[in-house]
């Protein structure tokens, strides 16, 4: 019984080397992947392991008895999915996700999961993974998968004026006003520059204003459009806006629309006096030429965000987020990528909705590994293989002595 008891602690020294190198292997990990982009760092699960137990003797009511433990093991690691702290990278298709949710990767081999945001566009025009050929999944309106593609995104088609908006004052004591930079673009997606002079008409109708439309050539586009204001300087009901057609020597005819403000309200133009000289002018116009896509980011909700060379912005699709309610049922892969394991349901949807996080542009999340815990962890892993060690040495050292016994030492 001696000998088996000094035996079984050598054993249960060893479970302790075992156990806490695989410790040490987990921990080197961590520190290894200090840098990797959207890596979760592990903890290896301690457990004791079986106990013999027995009765020893009963006195009385007074029961004793004796229980021995075999030793430590591990039940496995578990994840740790608290967020890494968000890095700047100045590439403009990356993206970190500020809360919950994984970006959803589609490749030959199935579908991953990841928090590492590192994206670009292939050769196709297709949001990938960077320096890989997994693409990026987007949200239809639908809620169905999409690859995220800038097909039919790389240049915006021109769009003609339909709306000029004019704004500050029109001097109720000047006799006329000439705004000469009025600028438009035409059927054909060029740029004209219009001149446009306002009559006061008060001689025949109060606050009542002309309105003759040149072009660049001096040609008269249209006239005798009147607008009128109320008493309060504010545009009337009614004429507060005109409209004509623009018929050109090439191209096709339009409609446009000169809009001056709604009535009881002076955000836009007004009819005060103001002396003689007026101050009304365009504030903006809603035509544009024909652009280039010159940048690409994201939106808070996860929408490709267009900018091109014309000055316009427009949207695209919207990236894909994932989400699962037992994290710790994820598998890691490598490529700080994750997969559903036991039949666990995956939930879609887009950032900044449900349960979803935002998108920040130009960032991604780095590791969430915090080296003054791992090197606290490591000591105690040190400590704890140096001790399991003195145990076998103190184990062995008795039973050196229960031999030297039976040689009549």
């Amino acid at each position: 019984g001696l000998t088996m008891g000094i035996t079984g602690s050598i054993f249960t020294g060893m479970s302790g080397l075992i156990t806490y190198s695989k410790g040490l292997d987990v921990i080197s990990n961590n520190v290894a992947n200090l840098n990797t982009p959207g890596f979760k760092g592990s903890d290896l699960q301690f457990r004791d392991l079986f106990y013999n137990f027995q009765w020893v003797a009963t006195q009385g009511d007074q029961t004793a008895n004796e229980q021995d433990g075999a030793g430590v093991g591990d039940k496995g690691t578990t994840t740790r999915f608290r967020p890494g702290d968000l890095q700047e990278t100045g590439n403009e298709t990356d993206a970190a996700i500020d809360g919950n949710g994984f970006f959803v990767l589609r490749g030959k081999d199935g579908t991953v999961y990841t928090r590492a945001g590192q994206f670009q566009f292939n050769d196709d025009g297709v949001l990938v993974r960077t320096n890989s050929d997994e693409r990026v999944a987007g949200l239809d309106e639908n809620g169905q998968l999409i690859d995220i593609t800038l097909e039919g995104l790389r240049t915006i088609a021109p769009q003609a004026t339909t709306e000029v908006i004019f704004f500050d004052n029109l001097s109720s004591g000047s006799n006329q006003h000439v705004v000469d930079d009025v600028e438009i673009i035409d059927g054909n997606g060029e740029a004209q520059t219009w001149t446009v002079t306002f009559t006061n008409n008060q001689a025949e109708t109060p606050r009542s204003w002309l309105i003759e439309v040149a072009d660049e050539d001096g040609n008269i586009i249209t006239a005798g459009q009147e607008i009128r204001f109320q008493g309060n300087g504010s545009p009337e009901e009614g004429f507060n806006r005109v409209t004509f057609t623009v018929t050109p020597e090439e191209g096709d005819a339009f409609d446009i629309s000169f809009f001056f403000g709604e009535p009881n309200s002076f955000t836009r133009a007004t009819s005060f006096s103001g002396g003689a000289t007026s101050s009304l002018a365009v504030e903006s116009q809603d035509g544009f030429r024909a652009g280039a896509l010159i940048s690409v980011g994201f939106t808070r909700d996860g929408r490709l965000d267009l900018e091109y060379s014309n000055g316009e912005n427009q949207q695209g699709p919207r990236l894909a987020l994932a989400w699962f309610q037992d994290l710790q049922a994820l598998q890691q892969l490598e490529n700080a990528q994750f997969v559903p394991r036991g039949g666990q349901q995956v939930e879609l949807g887009g950032a900044a909705e449900g349960v979803f996080g935002e998108i920040v542009e130009e960032t991604v999340e780095i590791s969430n590994i915090e080296l003054t815990s791992e090197f606290t962890d490591l000591i105690i892993v040190q400590r704890g293989f140096q001790a399991s060690s003195q145990v076998i040495t103190v184990a062995n050292e008795m039973l050196q002595q229960l031999l030297d016994m039976g040689r009549g030492r």
